[in-house]
């Protein structure tokens, strides 16, 4: 060997100048591209060598971020693109509707499985206001569309934006379309043969366009569509959908919606929230749904039985519209549609009480029977009142309940705040429930989280104790600003009126703090 040609250890030039990478094969490479997680920088390496000069063009995901490129230049990037897409993710921020349908089109040749798409709100000076009705209806589900503390009305939206065509996705899997408040109008033919997944938010989709979103995503042209959602999507009317193979529907602030109709007899679990306030009382809401393997319901909208028909009276688990504690809305809506059965394995009921309650009526009068119940969860807005006599009234309507959940929503108050309502307010005076009999001989089991161990949170779960007489297990998760010293605290006074039977269990979010029942000695 010649002295020069090599040192141990140390590389010849021959060595150093060697393009090793680029001798690897085409699936480790595209493995590295795909890492970079961004399209434009896997684009970039393309300058290295020939050897990647079209590496980029092969891979199986794409992903576009705000950063790069150019919203105009997605479109050049899909038309260089050489194999099918199995995913294709693009972020842009207020793009506009021209440059989103032209690499729409481009994306429909090359797609064929997921698209996630969003089209980012750039933030604005100001916001509408939080007007609130007086019930707190509005302050818990705001008809407005609201995305990243930026709120925009309708006008707003629609003022020189348009509406694209979307194109006809035939080999699609999966689409999910926020689009930032751009016009959408649906494809006039095709059809979405393998879609499984539809999701279209933000979109205006003005009305009497060439095509019904609800023709769209029907069976004639989404044969293999399982799940659907649509939120905050104006210029909806009339929406029809008839599917063989929908199990899921979500439909959240679609707020022209005047009436539905579904013919689903795969669906499974059915969301309609906030789609028929915007015409009510003026309006009744008018549906008709027709869905026999349904198990799930959520209503969180005005119902009457007279214009909405179920088809079906027997549901796993059901969750009507808020329920006003005090005030003058009648809660018509809920308690129609819990009218509607007589027995629910799981009920999810929401009680609200506004902020101030003084010189209001007590609407819990007007719930005078609930379905039969297993599973009973409840959620407590309080907004700082004591809220037993409300859980008293509603347990005492579901005294067959085998498992209790309770959630506490105190509406953003701080611990170092007053813990209980000033003299003189409504909820002190209800008092009566205290010396009420009631034998919940079926609970077995009581969870209860965000618990902040104010008095009047502490005083019902005392007589909770002695109300189940079959109580095996009571789960409670403190709110994340009680302290340790709190948390026991109020164990202590919880242990001393619970039965040696039952494991009381309590945990703290920041500590993670565990204390088993100790039997008294």
């Amino acid at each position: 060997m010649s002295g020069g040609d090599y040192v141990a250890g140390k590389p010849s030039n021959d060595d150093a100048s060697m393009d090793r990478l680029s001798t690897l094969p085409n699936s480790v490479l595209l493995h590295v591209l795909a890492g970079l997680g961004d399209a434009a920088a896997a684009g970039r390496t393309s300058v290295l060598s020939g050897r990647w000069r079209h590496l980029w063009a092969l891979l199986p995901e794409l992903r576009f971020v705000p950063r790069s490129p150019k919203p105009g230049l997605i479109a050049s990037a899909l038309a260089a693109h050489e194999a099918d897409l199995r995913n294709l993710d693009v972020t842009t921020q207020d793009a506009a509707r021209e440059t989103v349908a032209a690499w729409l089109r481009v994306a429909a040749r090359r797609l064929a499985g997921s698209l996630v798409f969003t089209n980012q709100d750039v933030p604005r000076n100001g916001r509408d206001s939080d007007d609130d009705d007086g019930e707190g209806r509005r302050s818990v589900y705001d008809e407005r569309p609201r995305r990243r503390g930026v709120a925009r009305d309708d006008d707003d939206a629609k003022q020189g934006r348009g509406a694209f065509e979307l194109p006809c996705l035939d080999r699609a899997t999966s689409v999910s379309l926020d689009l930032g408040h751009l016009g959408l109008t649906m494809p006039r033919a095709g059809a979405f043969a393998r879609l499984t997944e539809f999701s279209l938010i933000n979109a205006q989709l003005p009305g009497g366009g060439p095509c019904a979103l609800g023709d769209a995503v029907s069976s004639r042209r989404c044969p293999c569509l399982q799940r659907l959602t649509i939120m905050d999507v104006p210029g909806v009317e009339d929406l029809t959908v008839r599917s063989d193979s929908l199990r899921h529907m979500e439909l959240t602030r679609v707020r022209d919606l005047r009436q539905l109709a579904i013919v689903a007899p795969a669906l499974e679990h059915l969301q309609v929230l906030l789609c028929f306030y915007r015409h009510w009382p003026r309006r009744r809401p008018v549906a008709s749904i027709t869905a026999r393997q349904l198990k799930v319901l959520k209503w969180g909208d005005p119902f009457d039985r007279r214009s909405v028909q179920l088809g079906k009276k027997h549901l796993e688990a059901v969750c009507p519209d808020l329920f006003l504690v005090y005030g003058i809305w009648p809660n018509n809506g809920c308690l129609e549609l819990l009218r509607c059965f007589n027995n629910i394995e799981t009920l999810s009921l929401t009680l609200v009480h506004p902020p101030d309650i003084n010189n209001k009526p007590c609407l819990l009068k007007n719930m005078k029977m609930l379905p039969g119940v297993t599973f009973l969860n409840l959620s407590v807005i309080s907004n700082g009142h004591a809220f037993g006599a409300s859980l008293f009234h509603v347990l005492r309507l579901c005294s067959s309940t085998r498992k209790l959940t309770l959630h506490i929503s105190g509406k953003g108050l701080e611990l170092e705040k007053q813990t209980a309502c000033p003299p003189g307010c409504i909820c002190d005076e209800q008092q009566d429930w205290k010396f009420e009999e009631l034998l919940l001989n079926h609970l077995q089991e009581v969870e209860i989280t965000e618990l902040r161990g104010y008095e009047h949170e502490v005083i019902f779960l005392k007589h909770l104790l002695g109300w189940a007489t079959e109580l095996k297990k009571m789960t409670i998760f403190f709110n994340s600003l009680v302290t340790e010293s709190m948390a026991r605290k109020s164990y202590q006074i919880l242990r001393r009126f619970s039965r040696l039977e039952i494991s009381m269990d309590f945990y703290m979010e920041k500590s993670t703090m565990t204390v088993s029942y100790v039997p008294k000695d």
